[in-house]
């Protein structure tokens, strides 16, 4: 299956993307366009909302932190979303972290005037509402994949997730930062990446993972990235 980028002038994010134009303009007014950097942190637990960030492109990474710190990864975001959602259901912290994963671009609004314009502009708050619910989707596709799945499984849907934000075929990943993303041992990790690279469908080097055969990936996956990715295009377009 080909991956899909948003097409529309002025806006790759499918939120920006899906308001009309003058409501566009006077949000894009409000904000700044970045260059983030992987492990930029984008929140911190229990500290105050300050900023939220819609993608073009790269990926964002939002997870949970236990009391031996470790740290589970329980959803991704990338040009289809936002991160910051608890500001616009009316927190202003929460108990999870998120941080920029892979290297790309976003818009960065302050969390005050994502709560003006949401009062204001009924067209961010309906396309807000409706990216929730893909994003519960998301959410609890993971935890089922996460429960049932094998690591080949697992591994082969990240990869594709993550090849469907970037541009390009190629992006930044050390087998530490996976293991530690799917909550696995870094052999595990270490293993399943040797057996895509042997069956020609990723190579691996220096940190940096190449995509060389998506549709031998799709075919290892799971059903749960197409599930995702399906209820996205449903209520996003």
């Amino acid at each position: 299956m080909k991956r899909e980028l948003p097409s529309k002038p002025g806006f790759r994010n499918r939120i920006l993307a899906r308001l009309p134009e003058d409501q566009g303009n006077r949000l894009r007014s409000k904000m700044k366009e970045v260059e983030m950097k992987q492990g930029t942190m984008l929140y911190e637990p229990h500290k105050p909302f300050r900023q939220v960030y819609f993608p073009e492109t790269g990926v964002a990474s939002i997870v949970n932190v236990l009391d031996d710190s470790t740290e589970i990864e329980v959803a991704t975001v990338g040009y289809e979303g936002t991160v910051g959602l608890p500001v616009f259901l009316g927190a202003n912290k929460s108990p999870a972290k998120a941080f920029w994963q892979v290297d790309g671009k976003a818009f960065v609004l302050d969390a005050k005037s994502l709560r003006e314009e949401t009062r204001r502009d009924s067209a961010l708050a309906m396309t807000l509402h409706l990216y929730i619910q893909a994003f519960f989707t998301q959410i609890a596709q993971s935890a089922t994949c996460n429960r049932v799945h094998n690591v080949k499984q697992r591994c082969a849907r990240w990869l594709l997730m993550t090849h469907d934000r970037v541009e390009g075929d190629e992006f930044s990943l050390t087998q530490e930062f996976l293991a530690r993303m799917l909550g696995i041992r870094r052999t595990g990790v270490t293993e399943v990446a040797g057996q895509l690279q042997r069956g020609g469908l990723i190579t691996y080097s220096r940190g940096h993972i190449r995509i060389l055969n998506r549709d031998g990936l799709e075919r290892i996956s799971c059903e749960c990235h197409r599930v995702v990715m399906d209820e996205s295009r449903r209520l996003l377009g």
